[in-house]
């Protein structure tokens, strides 16, 4: 009879499939490409408004806390994240696919600013399954037909 693995502690990822990371992508990088993709965010004329009105002021530094520990968990596999990104964005006014395409070529660009090339495509690749994800979501939840809905790309 084959030896069976010991059990695995709660909430410790599954990994199916060994992945080498890149050499800079740990959570120093995790933490200023949150911080820098947010600060793009707020400034931006059309996700600025939606992710104000959202987000209290005084809510930012623990939305942010939160970011870079769900971006840890996806692109690290650490663990440390335990919302529910879909509720929160399902039923926000105004999200929309060019909402969706915006939030993306602003992922992409601050990612391409600070990691390198191989790291900042492993990034957005994982942006793009999100962004997906949650359009999905939002379209489901507002009784629209989601059959034939293509990924976008981050530009």
């Amino acid at each position: 009879m084959p030896a069976t693995p010991p059990p695995r502690p709660a909430g410790t990822p599954v990994r199916l499939v060994e992945r080498r990371l890149p050499p800079d992508l740990d959570e120093a990088l995790l933490a200023r490409l949150v911080d820098g993709f947010y600060e793009r965010v707020r400034g931006d004329e059309r996700l600025g408004p939606v992710f104000d009105a959202a987000i209290p002021p005084g809510a930012w530094p623990a939305h942010l806390a939160r970011m870079r520990a769900f971006w840890g968990s996806v692109a690290l596999g650490a663990g440390g994240y335990d919302g529910r990104p879909v509720p929160k964005h399902v039923g926000l006014p105004g999200i929309d696919d060019a909402l969706f395409a915006r939030w993306l070529a602003l992922f992409r660009a601050t990612a391409e600013d600070l990691a390198s090339a191989e790291t900042a495509e492993i990034l957005v690749e994982y942006a793009e399954r999100i962004a997906h994800s949650l359009r999905l979501a939002v379209a489901f939840a507002e009784g629209r037909d989601t059959v034939g809905l293509e990924r976008l790309r981050a530009g």
